[in-house]
């Protein structure tokens, strides 16, 4: 589940290894570029942080957060 706290969603993903992780994260950022909208995110070895704000939009949460927050939660589910 997706928490919004100060302005931002954020979300905590596992993997059962890197390549795993990895390959999400390309996912991800192939959605987001065609979105336009860039997460903010880290990853280490089979974890993978994300938050989501608009920054045009004053960084907020929007519409358009949520939007890929869902598009990431099927990523998500695709692999697990």
């Amino acid at each position: 589940m997706w928490k919004e706290k100060d302005n931002k969603l954020y979300k905590k993903f596992e993997f059962k290894d890197f390549s795993e992780a990895f390959a999400f994260m390309t996912r991800v950022a192939l959605a987001a570029e065609k979105m336009d909208h860039h997460p903010l995110w880290t990853n280490v070895y089979n974890k993978v942080e994300i938050w989501l704000n608009t920054h045009d939009a004053g960084d907020v949460v929007t519409d358009k957060d949520r939007k890929l927050s869902k598009l990431i939660d099927n990523f998500y589910g695709a692999v697990k």
